[in-house]
């Protein structure tokens, strides 16, 4: 049951994040990537401050300095990739930060485990095709960053969702990395913005990075590391359906296939993938409040 609950978790959040990059593309129109991506993670850091009202006594010993590195890899993550979409095709720049979560999922799976992250890694290369387009080398520098990023993001997710109760772990988080993204970005936005934009982008926040980053952080008390990371390598297919629905852009025979192996994997991740109980802490499962 941890791994049916983690598993849907980790679906609806990546539906959230396709939906939040789908009605972003106004609000990186006016702002740049960059900026569209500080703007929702400065009002995500809000949201989360004026929702959960954290407190220190709400910390354990060394994990309020978990979160708050959290924070500077969601702010890495977030910057980073958008960094690399501003100059590399989108399939190319996806593909190489899915070699962040494939490489926790390969080191952390264990057993039979490790042939999900293999068919995964063949269906991520099939949706994307990076091979189809030259590649800027700075641009792969930064989507490798991101890839980097993105693996601390998934570990120290579940460590903090182990310490910390509830959402409160995310209340450090996303300030910090609203203000990592401030100290990046803002400089250059604030220029631009309008009340129009602030508004947007409180509705955006919302929709992406709070409710997704909420939905991973308790689907990794369910989950482990390498199923998670493994499922995060559903979010091409669902790019690929609802650029399909959405924008009309049929799939070639090698992105089906591609949602093929994906599918097949996130499936088998699904049913392997349950922390055992005597890894969770206390503050785990059974405490989310």
């Amino acid at each position: 049951m941890r791994s049916r609950s983690g598993a849907s978790m980790a679906v609806v959040s990546m539906l959230c994040v396709q939906l939040g990059l789908a009605v972003s593309v106004g609000l990186i129109d006016d702002l740049g990537p960059e900026g569209a991506a500080w703007l929702r993670l400065a009002w995500a850091g809000v949201i989360m401050l004026a929702v959960v009202r954290p407190r220190r006594a709400d910390f354990p010993a060394g994990s309020l300095l978990a979160c708050v590195l959290l924070g500077v890899v969601t702010a890495g993550v977030t910057m980073l990739f958008m960094a690399a979409v501003d100059r590399l095709p989108l399939g190319t720049a996806s593909a190489l930060e899915f070699l962040g979560p494939l490489g926790v999922a390969v080191a952390r799976g264990h057993g039979g485990r490790r042939i999900w992250p293999a068919l995964a890694a063949v269906g991520v290369l099939l949706l994307t095709q990076p091979w189809t387009g030259a590649a800027d080398p700075v641009g792969v520098a930064y989507a490798l960053g991101a890839a980097v990023c993105w693996a601390a993001y998934i570990l120290l997710t579940q460590r903090v969702g182990d310490e910390v109760t509830g959402l409160k772990g995310l209340a450090i988080s996303m300030p910090v990395a609203g203000l990592v993204a401030t100290l990046v970005a803002g400089p250059s936005t604030f220029g631009r913005l309008t009340p129009e934009l602030l508004l947007i982008g409180v509705g955006l926040a919302i929709l992406l990075p709070v409710v997704p980053f909420a939905l991973e952080l308790l689907a990794l008390r369910r989950l482990t590391t390498s199923a998670f990371g493994t499922l995060m390598s559903l979010e091409p297919a669902f790019a690929l359906v609802i650029g399909f629905l959405a924008l009309s852009q049929a799939p070639g025979w090698l992105a089906v296939a591609g949602v093929g192996f994906v599918v097949v994997a996130g499936v088998g991740a699904e049913r392997t993938g349950a922390r055992d109980p005597e890894e969770l802490e206390p503050h785990g499962v059974l405490q989310v409040t």
